[in-house]
């Protein structure tokens, strides 16, 4: 009976030593979504107060949104991620390939535009892409502040513009525009990879995807000009740093920042819940405030001073769509193109 009772001890130790890392695993939601300010902001308004409410610990992995894209694509029938938060143009993707579960309780109170097919994800913010300039530079030079997508041609900013490369949403979006602008579309986008090639890349310092790094490009003096997005200039900005958002003339694209659930057996629900909690008003309005998001739910207040740079009103209701649809089908070649004519 002893050696009954001493066996059995030790096979619930072995259970229980077992069970243990599972337990611990449960216990942290992986959360994978961009670097740079979106990071900070994440970290500090939004991931202690859920890491306090729902007893857990939250491991953010910081990347650009064909990085987690190609984390999920890696890691197919054993995903580690618990939450994606990616561009809608990878999100798209992401669908498709089948990563992304339904987003279960969503508020009422949200844009029809933040809403996926089947809610296989969800917008939790509106981006404009546009042009960033250094204010403190420009009037210095006497030069006027840009207004159109065409700007990017002038001489006076050889080796000054920098430009996310074409596997970053920022740096896609131009070359939709430069295809629509000059007679194209998303089907037909060879004038717009002549343009890039022949009038605009003498002026490109770095086609740089990382936020750190185009930050320091402006901070450093080297940079004066870029193609970005309205929340990392506000981001920017928010430091002190002399920079402004230009909504161009022939119009400024849109880029919803998008979130979904992973798909992935015993999906913890923790990931649904954390996506909510970027749906939350307050949150909403702190994203505004903080990184110029334009609120994607209905309920958010929207303050007149904190709406400078973000996509809100009539500038929401004016920003130009992608057909996502043609540009995930053409996007790898696109960027095969784009590598051996532009970057070379």
């Amino acid at each position: 009976m002893k050696q009954l009772g001493l066996l059995t001890a030790l096979g619930l130790t072995a259970l229980a030593t077992s069970l243990a890392p599972a337990a611990a695993q449960q216990k942290t939601l992986y959360v994978a979504g961009y670097g740079g300010s979106f990071e900070k902001t994440i970290r500090t308004e939004v991931i202690p107060a859920f890491e306090k409410a729902n007893d857990v610990k939250v491991e953010y992995v910081a990347g650009n949104s064909t990085d987690t894209l190609a984390k999920l694509q890696a890691q197919k029938g054993n995903q580690q991620i618990d939450v994606a938060i990616v561009d809608d143009g990878p999100m798209y993707q992401a669908i498709q390939l089948g990563f992304c579960d339904r987003v279960e309780g969503l508020p009422g109170d949200l844009y029809d535009l933040a809403r996926f097919k089947d809610d296989r994800a969800v917008a939790t913010g509106l981006v404009a892409t546009g042009l960033m300039y250094n204010t403190k530079v420009f009037a210095e030079k006497g030069w006027a502040p840009p207004t159109s997508w065409n700007d990017l041609k002038d001489p006076k900013y050889r080796q000054q513009l920098v430009i996310p490369p074409i596997n970053n949403t920022y740096g896609l979006n131009l070359l939709v525009m430069l295809a629509r602008m000059n007679g194209g579309s998303e089907k037909t986008v060879d004038t717009a990879f002549k343009i890039v090639k022949s009038e605009i890349n003498p002026n490109v310092l770095a086609y740089e995807p990382s936020p750190g790094k185009m930050t320091e490009l402006f901070q450093s003096g080297q940079a004066v000009i870029a193609v970005w997005g309205t929340g990392r200039v506000q981001g920017l900005a928010n430091t002190g740093f002399p920079v402004d958002f230009v909504y161009p003339k022939e119009g400024a694209v849109a880029l919803l920042t998008a979130a979904c659930p992973v798909a992935k057996p015993k999906a913890s629900p923790l990931a649904n819940a954390f996506i909510k909690a970027l749906l939350d008003p307050k949150v909403q309005l702190t994203m505004l405030k903080e990184y110029g998001y334009g609120p994607v739910v209905k309920s958010v207040d929207v303050p007149p001073e904190a709406v400078k740079m973000a996509p809100v009103g009539a500038r929401a209701a004016a920003l130009v769509t992608p057909d996502w649809t043609v540009v995930n089908e053409k996007r790898e070649e696109w960027t095969k193109r784009w590598n051996r004519e532009v970057e070379r």
